[in-house]
């Protein structure tokens, strides 16, 4: 059975497609799907913020602002089943409220409304200062933080799983495997540290990839709209990391 089959037979309802799934008729369920996505992603939109020149203040209130207008119950409504893919839809919508609602957004004093999402703002300020200072346009930086996020996300998941299972130590020594080619792994070594054998080290690493693709097709599939998009979303994820 070729993947693309595989996975529109494994896709369930997910967060985004919930999200479209509401249509004119803003749910519960929406909403807190829509706050789930925003809370994961919101850094690639703070760093494409503070990439076109707003000071970090600026920057946090427009980041905090911007979603508070979004997650307001009625703005579902507006979105529509054709809107593809959550990335492409929150940036799109970002550009609209900056050109739009900057100064009002600007004019809101501090603190004015309630805090809707958690945004470290310490750490985001801290995260933007390790970001390359060469030429990188605002949306460029934002695909690229929007791939490291999903992906870190991923191995969080998988780092918890582990957790659960009482392998943190097996984890910690074969993660590596994820970011390097087939056959780069010192299984030796790994086997030596883990007392165990090479054998055993070979495959927890192989079980462990195909958890990873699994959990990252899984992550994938909660921002776009359906299953013929997974695949697609892939390619271009890791196409941010190359070149």
């Amino acid at each position: 059975m070729d993947t693309a089959r595989h996975t529109a037979q494994q896709f369930v309802p997910t967060r985004w497609s919930v999200v479209l799934a509401a249509g004119q008729g803003a749910s519960p369920q929406a909403h807190e799907a829509l706050a789930t996505l925003c809370q994961t992603y919101w850094y690639p939109l703070y760093a494409y913020v503070r990439r076109l020149g707003h000071s970090p203040p600026d920057a946090q209130d427009l980041t905090q602002e911007f979603f508070a207008r979004l997650l307001e119950k009625h703005y579902l409504a507006g979105i529509k089943r054709e809107g593809g893919k959550f990335r492409s839809f929150l940036l799109t919508a970002l550009k609209r409220f900056l050109a739009n609602e900057w100064d009002r957004a600007k004019a809101q004093k501090r603190g004015g409304r309630d805090t809707v999402l958690s945004i470290d703002e310490e750490s985001a300020e801290a995260r933007y200062g390790l970001e390359p200072a060469h030429e990188m346009t605002a949306e460029r930086i934002y695909e690229q933080r929007w791939a490291q996020a999903l992906l870190e996300r991923v191995l969080q998941q998988l780092c918890e799983e582990y957790a659960g299972l009482g392998k943190v130590a097996l984890f910690e020594q074969i993660s590596a495997s994820l970011s390097r080619p087939r056959g780069g792994v010192p299984y030796a070594d790994i086997a030596a540290r883990l007392d165990t054998t090479e054998a055993a080290v070979k495959m927890a690493v192989q079980r462990l990839r195909k958890r990873y693709r699994e959990r990252l097709r899984a992550e994938i599939a909660h921002t776009v709209a359906g299953p013929e998009e997974v695949e697609e979303e892939i390619r271009y994820l890791f196409s941010m990391f190359s070149g």
